[in-house]
């Protein structure tokens, strides 16, 4: 019996992972000069050689402003109560939606997928004040409802269910049509089950995203106990006397948290999601 031969990468293989290590490190080095500015006095700041690691390590200082001179837990609050719930009103709204544009037939429903389509194309700066406007009429500003309304249907989740709901086999839904099963029962309780990778995929371009989005809260919130992680990020910046950036750090790192332990929690998911959309 032959031992096996080890596996020897390719030139071609050898250059990609090449490739992919550089990208990596390029994507990853903003993060880690994030970290390391919390961690190290602000004499090392403003030096002109660029040190790994802090001389000195004074993050604990630093993290400590960040949790009791402002309330860091407040904008942590405050972000995953918008993007939690812009998230379930997009998925329950978009659902449906995709699923009749992908598996119904009727008249229209090329015209209203173009629509849809072309939806993709308006950013949110384009009916901001209309919107505005509006809430400021029903006297919605300064609330979690202003900060999440425009946002509670999402064409890119249809577009992104819609591919997904194309690939799922016809002939479980005629069998279970057959069996008596309503169009709901059949949506709920076999299609999105099935399609679990490709709801958690727009989950993560969902969430960070609206945890992310400094644009909307900035024009309808005004009270400190309504701020998102971007806008409380502002409390550290002085236009006398210049920004505490290595609180300011600390605060992000904390803030960034959430999304980095989402996202490694969900990147399996993540990855099939994104592949599955792909299919057919």
């Amino acid at each position: 019996m032959t031992a096996p031969r080890p596996h020897r990468l390719r030139p071609g293989q050898i250059l990609s992972h090449l490739v992919l290590l550089v990208l990596g490190f390029l994507f990853l080095f903003p993060f880690y000069v994030m970290v390391l500015t919390s961690l190290r006095s602000p004499a090392e700041l403003f030096t002109p050689t660029f040190r790994w690691l802090p001389a000195q390590f004074v993050g604990l200082q630093y993290y400590i402003q960040a949790l009791t001179e402002v309330p860091t837990l407040t904008f942590l609050k405050n972000g995953a109560i918008i993007a939690g719930g812009i998230l379930i009103v997009q998925v329950l709204t978009a659902i449906p939606c995709a699923y009749a544009l992908a598996k119904f037939e009727f008249r229209g429903r090329d015209t209203l997928f173009a629509v849809v389509l072309f939806s993709l194309t308006v950013p949110i700066q384009a009916p901001a004040l209309p919107l505005y406007l509006g809430l400021n009429a029903i006297g919605a500003l300064d609330t979690y409802f202003a900060a999440m309304a425009p946002f509670f249907l999402s064409v890119f989740a249809i577009f992104l269910f819609r591919q997904t709901f194309r690939s799922f086999p016809d002939e479980i839904i005629q069998a279970a049509r057959i069996d008596g099963m309503s169009e709901w029962g059949i949506l709920w309780t076999i299609v999105v089950p099935g399609s679990f990778p490709a709801i958690a995929a727009f989950a993560v371009f969902s969430v960070t995203t609206h945890w992310n989005d400094l644009y909307w809260p900035l024009i309808v919130l005004r009270s400190n106990d309504l701020m998102t992680p971007p806008l409380g990020l502002a409390y550290f910046a002085d236009s006398e006397s210049g920004a505490n950036y290595g609180a300011l750090m600390a605060t992000s790192v904390l803030l960034s948290a959430p999304l980095l332990v989402g996202f490694l929690l969900a990147q399996r998911q993540f990855i099939r999601g994104i592949t599955m959309t792909g299919v057919k």
